[in-house]
């Protein structure tokens, strides 16, 4: 089991790809080329971050904008998984404040990445997808994500980071999705021992470009508990899902990565 640097070490290299802003409804709005390179330094801890966005119809051109950053370390506000998938955001929700995260799925020469964004009163505002090909490689981009891709019964593994151990807790998993277009959507867990229930009125499901989707809620507040999350379809049996929870004073708490293939094993019950 790789420690969490060793599993941002998973992400080396050159990604080519594009930015994608969207509503809070899911619509597609502005979408920008980019290229972020993450590169080995000469030192053992030492990781150069480059991502270059360019305009339309620009990417050979001069970089509309540009990041460059040293890693060195990691903070607690991000999390690494085995795979290199990750989840990044906001370590307390606060009265007045923003409040983001993102989700980051890997699958060999594919990235997958979500950011949802919350505006200073708590309402889910908008999305940032970010869909990424190993440079060279000739990976294609997934087709969108239709509801009955995710429903019945999926069996796997889970992941598990609390905010007060960094060590991940590694469990068997059962989950159980339904749903109809226009109704309330629900996935039933089983993560080790314990059974919960995703979704619901209060959560805004929303099916992506590139197999993925957004699950997460219409308000977030520092006084109730809830969770943000968003998967991945990299393969057509095969389904990713990366949570964050959060406490009802507001402060993260734990994140969980899972990883299912479809087929019936543990029926959830509770």
């Amino acid at each position: 089991m790789g420690s969490q640097w060793e599993n941002f070490l998973a992400n080396l290299g050159e990604w080519r790809g594009s930015f994608t802003a969207l509503n809070a409804d899911g619509e597609i709005g502005e979408s920008t080329a980019s290229i972020l390179t993450l590169e080995q330094g000469e030192q053992e801890r030492l990781v150069h971050f480059r991502l270059r966005r360019f305009g339309p119809g620009d990417e050979d051109g001069v970089p509309s904008r540009e990041v460059n950053q040293e890693y060195r370390s990691l903070g607690r506000q991000v999390v690494f998984f085995d795979t290199g998938s990750f989840s990044k955001g906001s370590l307390q929700v606060a009265p007045g404040t923003p409040f983001g995260a993102e989700f980051g799925f890997i699958a060999g020469d594919r990235r997958h990445r979500l950011v949802q964004l919350h505006n200073p009163a708590g309402a889910l505002e908008s999305f940032v997808l970010i869909r990424e090909f190993r440079a060279g490689s000739g990976a294609s981009e997934r087709p969108a994500l239709q509801l009955e891709s995710l429903l019945g019964p999926w069996t796997g593994q889970v992941a598990t980071i609390t905010a007060d151990w960094p060590e991940p807790e590694i469990a068997s998993c059962a989950l159980q999705i339904e749903g109809d277009p226009g109704q309330p959507f629900h996935i039933r867990s089983q993560l080790g021992a314990a059974v919960s229930e995703s979704g619901g009125a209060d959560q805004r499901l929303l099916l992506q470009p590139d197999a993925g989707y957004s699950l997460a809620p219409v308000q977030v507040s520092h006084r109730q508990a809830f969770a943000v999350e968003a998967g991945w379809l990299p393969e057509p049996d095969r389904l990713e899902r990366l949570i964050r929870r959060y406490d009802a004073s507001g402060a993260w708490v734990s994140s969980s990565h899972i990883s299912v293939t479809r087929g019936a094993g543990a029926t959830p019950t509770g």
